[in-house]
């Protein structure tokens, strides 16, 4: 059984906070994303996949000003993240074709990193719909560096239809992360380390240059 990266998230306190980040800091636009109603967030994506690291994409999310108040804790612990200082990386997430294999491989470990639930967002070229890993208090474990896994099914990859942005990732670094966590997941192409640091360490090739973005 092996995940493999599948997105790094980016939280802002607006879209526009993040769309202005992200070109400032690496040099492009994000592409078109959408709304998910049941987390009442939105988003906004582009293509950051490489050779290490194929269908691989970048999300900037936001809580939804215009959406209802969700019946329940939002993902990736929007609901609590600090945003005074600007966005942040705050998650990695895994592509995973054994998502309760390895969840319960995970749980046996003592790492619950929540049920599997149904999630959606409409585009232009239809429904995307997956499963996704959410703890039911939307914390995240590891200090974000352990990956929420996502099933897309029968859903074609977000990055079927994303343009190359010009930005790509070079590596990924994760700190902190239980052994027993690598051992279920595979996680292939990712560093791991023990060292002091940021739990995520993202180098990207922009059109500004090189740029490492940490986690905090």
């Amino acid at each position: 059984m092996i995940a493999v990266l599948d997105h790094l998230v980016l939280a802002a306190a607006s879209l526009d906070d993040g769309v202005r980040w992200c070109e400032s800091q690496l040099g492009v636009t994000p592409g078109a994303g959408g709304r998910h109603p049941s987390m009442g967030t939105h988003n906004r994506l582009f293509n950051i996949g490489s050779e290490r690291f194929p269908m691989l994409f970048f999300e900037i999310i936001a809580i939804d000003p215009a959406a209802l108040p969700p019946a329940r804790a939002r993902w990736f612990g929007l609901d609590e993240v600090a945003l005074g200082g600007g966005p942040r990386l705050l998650h990695v997430v895994a592509r995973s074709s054994a998502l309760a294999a390895q969840r319960a491989a995970l749980l046996a470990a003592g790492l619950d990193i929540g049920p599997a639930i149904a999630a959606s967002r409409d585009t232009p070229q239809g429904r995307l719909e997956w499963r996704i890993s959410v703890r039911d208090d939307g914390r995240l474990l590891a200090g974000g560096a352990l990956p929420t896994l996502i099933d897309w099914g029968r859903t074609p990859h977000p990055t079927a239809t994303m343009p190359p942005s010009g930005v790509t990732l070079r590596g990924l670094t994760l700190r902190g992360l239980p052994r027993a966590a690598v051992q279920a997941l595979g996680l292939p192409g990712i560093d791991i380390a023990d060292a002091p640091g940021a739990a995520i360490s993202a180098l990207l090739d922009t059109p500004r240059g090189p740029v490492t973005l940490n986690s905090i």
